[in-house]
């Protein structure tokens, strides 16, 4: 059986009486790309200060390398932390903000002087050694706070929302240097965000967190195609989510029209609800599909065009790289495998602790 690299064992942790994370377990492995991915006070930057040793659980353990590290402070911990506000010594050069920590640990000049070489290879700023932060854009100085982090080893990289300040373009580049980077290190990355493409495009493994509980974990592949409730569904890019009738297996009625579905083991004449993508919904001629409908509204997005289909009594969203203009009957078709069935909660609390059958 697979051990974990980092374990957090019933963490639960409150602020002035308001309850952050609840009994959360968290298993962590080795040389992955994980992110906590959630709206904000969804407890994701205070689980990552937890396995920091920023802050300490009221209950709980935390595991790492089958090491209970709970009580220990950051600095004898084997990661580092990279926050959204770069840290960076304003007064060092790039060389010696690099090295701070090296030096701290006394290592020798050559040592260090090889790490910042390698360390500033790594982040592309090969040259910059004699720089000084305010020379630097946005975008740089993040390169550089995460070599400063990279030079001290760590098994486990931590990043708190870092690309948060950065504009899209440079965002954009900066999630592809670090899975490059990960890559060669060939650490662990933790890494949290509530930007749900930034999550999709970067991990290995999504984790993604409401109200102090887990909502749903796995790949992004899973995560995106296979939510296990509405939250999540709703949360990773757009959703038709709709209330339901689970017929019997392979089949559901979806606002008084059959739908064929792929899904088994609900039961019969259940109260589901549904969930289908904008670009898994079919538009055909009308009198061709399951539901009939008619066009609302449309714009062009540019990869597709965004619609919005009136059927049965439901404002559906469309993308699609056909047109239809506003005002085209069309019919609704939805293929099996792109039905994804959940349960419906019974009550408010099981919502927000993501339980499901």
């Amino acid at each position: 059986m697979k051990e974990s690299l980092v374990k957090l064992e019933g963490i639960t942790k409150s602020y002035d009486g308001q309850m952050i994370l609840d009994d959360l377990n968290l298993d962590i492995y080795q040389n992955s790309f994980v992110t906590l991915l959630g709206p904000s006070g969804c407890g994701k930057t205070t689980t990552l200060r937890i396995i920091g040793g920023f802050e300490t659980p009221d209950k709980g353990k935390v595991i790492f390398d089958g090491q209970d590290i709970t009580s220990l402070p950051p600095h004898k911990r084997a990661l580092n932390t990279v926050f959204q506000k770069y840290a960076l010594f304003p007064n060092m050069t790039i060389e010696d903000n690099i090295a701070f920590g090296l030096k701290i640990k006394k290592k020798s000049k050559q040592y260090i002087k090889d790490k910042i070489a390698y360390a500033l290879k790594l982040v592309n700023l090969k040259g910059y050694e004699k720089r000084m932060p305010d020379s630097l854009s946005g975008g740089q100085q993040q390169r550089i706070a995460i070599a400063r982090a990279i030079v001290n080893e760590p098994k486990v990289l931590l990043l708190d929302e870092p690309l948060g300040a950065l504009d899209l373009k440079l965002r954009q580049d900066m999630q592809y240097e670090l899975i490059r980077m990960k890559k060669e290190l060939g650490i662990t990355f933790i890494y949290v965000t509530h930007d749900q493409e930034e999550a999709l495009t970067m991990s290995d493994h999504i984790i993604v967190m409401n109200q102090g509980y887990i909502q749903q974990q796995g790949s992004p592949e899973k995560i995106y195609n296979e939510p296990e409730n509405a939250f999540v569904a709703d949360f990773i890019g757009d959703s038709n989510i709709i209330g339901a009738t689970f017929i019997q297996d392979e089949l559901v009625e979806i606002l008084g029209s059959r739908f064929a579905c792929v899904d088994k083991g609900f039961g019969r004449n259940k109260p589901v609800d549904v969930v289908i993508r904008p670009e898994d919904v079919d538009l055909l001629p009308e009198g061709q599909g399951s539901l009939e409908g008619v066009v609302t509204h449309m714009i062009f997005k540019g990869v597709h065009y965004e619609m919005e289909v009136m059927a049965g009594g439901f404002e559906w969203l469309v993308h699609s790289t056909d047109m239809f203009p506003i005002g085209t009957k069309v019919s609704i078709h939805v293929d099996p495998f792109d039905i994804q069935i959940m349960n419906k909660p019974e009550s408010e609390d099981e919502e927000a602790m993501g339980v499901h059958e």
